[in-house]
């Protein structure tokens, strides 16, 4: 019996709360998208049992109903029609979504948003930094030569300027000019200023200033008006090389006060009045606010970790928090500790807590590489990784573990175990600066060093492969919660794997008493069940088959109607004889390209013949995006056939 689309979508929205309960809607090729503004008011149990609904989930503060394709938009345009809402697109939906979650999680988002775009630039830098580092320290002479400094100077450039590359993608994120967010940056690490790397050695600042009591001078922008100790409009003359934290803030209210005063300032004089006021008053934000603010942090963490390293637990504890403190940009004050320590006793034993905690990040980092299923965080993964078992973590923290933060945590716990080894067994380093692998050429036990590291990077790794897993909406191909549905029944045990070489079309893939299904595009036939996605591979919208292409062309495999075709143009949906719903979705997640490396040559209504072409679609793209990009082919209403057999 045909769905009644228009009691289908009645009996959703009674059961999600109502209108009033709905903040936007959308759909894809399969599902219906929907943000709740208070999930208690669902009625889970009931409406996963609304005919129509095959299952259904919760993701990244989505609620997705799967309810197939060539249907899910007719109950669409149903639910509009009962709720009086207006079409929203999924980006729209993906933004309410993002709103309605906790501020940490937005907070966090933002965070993954800013530092995503500029992995490139920081893995390739970060592994280039850890070779030439151990290269120079294996070879001393090599340290001496010109290709050493040149290699050296080029490996750097993405962390001396760090503070401009994040302003810029920050500026993006935040809808800031980004030329006005080059130019913040830049201040912070202009030449005029102590470079930050450098504010813990007293010999660099009285070098730089020309001063002899190795403290950095200050501006003092409105005289000596002190409110307790503080200086009003004091400014503490050093750069922010290294730091993360204060340029994204400082981005966040430049982008602020841009916007304000676009909307406040008269349209003749907003291109000279908006840059000037902008830069200007984020500049003094910059420098009287968050300096002080991160100059008192370093501080205290300076003097917590000197009183604290002495004994196990608060060797644990500093070992826990170094990843926090690297994330704020803090971290390069240690190296004040490291040079008292050689200074006074002759060995460094707060090299070994650093290290535990750069490697413990490398176990974490190395866990998501080999875990997920995505080739585009794989690939970012897993260099990221090695680079941070070299001692550069940047790359593994921005760009993988704080990023989805169970990964981060857990080397956090990772960190603190190695740490309290460390400060039992009481090794230490005989320079500092360098921690991870290159760590064996100044530790002075390598055996107990290796112990240290394996039991840090091993409780990380195994913690992460624990709790960690992808999410279905932000990582490509990522298994999601298993959706409840109600029946998914197994009508026939997909065979083997197996590769045609036969003329797509020809090859049956799907039979029944109602006809035959031939192969849409050339490749390898591998079962539904295969299919790097939860809702295909759990047959929950059909079975069928998957196939890896060989060609980038979709031919109909059957006579027929088109009864859709995705907006993103990824996907398209036959009906056939005997009512046979065919649902042709090219790769996974390929719906985030909207619609880029895809064409299609059919429309909703048109009357297809068995070998027509329907779609062409470009591989490489696809996998350039980090998608996978089989070709499921389903029959959505499978379950109507107690006689169907799969290739």
């Amino acid at each position: 019996m045909a769905l009644d689309y228009r009691r289908c979508a009645e009996e959703i929205v009674s059961l999600i709360g109502g209108r009033e309960n709905v903040a936007q809607a959308a759909h894809c090729a399969t599902r219906l998208r929907l943000v709740i503004k208070d999930n208690s008011k669902i009625d889970k149990k009931k409406l996963e049992n609304v005919d129509g609904v095959k299952g259904m989930f919760e993701s990244n503060g989505q609620l997705q109903l799967i309810i197939g394709t060539g249907t899910v938009n007719k109950v669409y345009e149903e639910f509009l029609a009962v709720t009086g809402m207006t079409a929203a697109t999924k980006d729209d939906v993906k933004e309410a979504a993002a709103a309605a979650q906790p501020a940490w999680k937005r907070a966090l988002k933002s965070v993954g948003d800013v530092f995503v775009p500029i992995l490139p630039a920081i893995v390739a830098s970060g592994l280039m930094m850890g070779v030439v580092e151990a290269l120079g320290k294996a070879i001393p002479t090599f340290a001496e030569t010109d290709w050493y400094a040149y290699l050296d100077m080029v490996a750097n450039t993405a962390f001396a300027f760090l503070p401009v590359i994040v302003a810029v993608s920050a500026a993006r994120v935040f809808g800031g000019n980004i030329f006005l967010a080059a130019v913040i940056g830049l201040m912070m690490v202009h030449t005029g200023l102590l470079n930050g790397w450098n504010v813990g050695s007293v010999d660099a600042i009285n070098g730089f200033f020309g001063v002899t009591d190795g403290k950095i001078p200050t501006w003092n922008l409105f005289g000596n008006i002190k409110i307790g100790d503080y200086v009003l409009g004091s400014i503490s003359r050093h750069g922010y090389q290294g730091h993360v934290i204060p340029v994204m803030i400082a981005i966040w209210f430049m982008s602020k006060i841009e916007k304000w005063l676009h909307d406040h300032v008269n349209e003749m004089i907003d291109l000279f009045v908006v840059p000037i006021t902008t830069v200007f008053v984020t500049s003094l934000f910059t420098f009287v606010v968050i300096g002080p603010i991160f100059a008192t942090l370093e501080n205290y963490v300076l003097k917590g970790a000197e009183w604290l390293v002495q004994f196990p637990p608060g060797a644990m504890l500093m070992g826990a928090i170094y990843p926090v403190t690297v994330v704020m940009g803090l971290h390069h004050m240690y190296n004040v500790i490291e040079a008292g320590m050689l200074s006074s006793v002759g060995l460094n034993t707060w090299m070994p807590i650093a290290s535990a905690a750069n490697f413990a990040q490398f176990g974490a980092c190395l866990a998501v590489g080999l875990k997920c299923r995505q080739a585009k965080l794989k690939t970012v993964a897993v260099p990221s990784a090695l680079s941070a078992s070299l001692g550069i973590t940047e790359p593994a923290i921005f760009g993988v573990n704080f990023r989805f933060m169970k990964p981060f945590v857990c080397g956090m716990i990772g960190a603190a175990c190695g740490s309290v080894f460390g400060a039992i067994t009481k090794i230490g380093a005989t320079a500092y600066g360098v921690t991870g692998i290159p760590g064996y050429l100044t530790i002075n036990n390598p055996g107990v060093y290796t112990v240290l590291l394996l039991i840090s990077g091993g409780v990380a790794f195994g913690l992460t492969l624990a709790v960690w897993k992808e999410d279905n909406d932000e990582i490509p191909g990522a298994k999601v919660d298993e959706p409840k549905t109600t029946s998914t029944p197994m009508i026939n045990e997909v065979q083997a794997s197996k590769s045609s070489g036969e003329v797509p079309c020809d090859n049956v893939v799907i039979s029944s008493s109602a006809g035959e299904i031939g192969q849409p595009t050339k490749g390898k036939i591998i079962p539904y069940t295969e299919i790097s996605d939860e809702t295909f591979a759990s047959g929950v919208l059909g079975q069928g088959v998957g196939i890896i292409p060989d060609e980038g062309v979709v031919y109909a495999p059957m006579d027929g109607e088109i009864s859709s075709v995705a907006d993103s143009k990824h996907a398209i949906g036959i009906t056939g004889a005997e009512d046979m719903e065919l649902l042709i979705h090219v790769g996974v997640d390929t719906v985030e390209m909207k619609g880029d490396g895809f064409t299609t040559f059919v429309s909703e209504g048109d009357q297809v013949k068995k070998g027509q072409k329907l779609m062409e679609f470009d591989i490489a793209k696809i996998k350039a995006a980090g998608k996978a990009d089989t070709v499921v082919v389903l029959l959505t209403n499978s379950d109507d056939y107690e006689d169907l057999k799969l290739s």
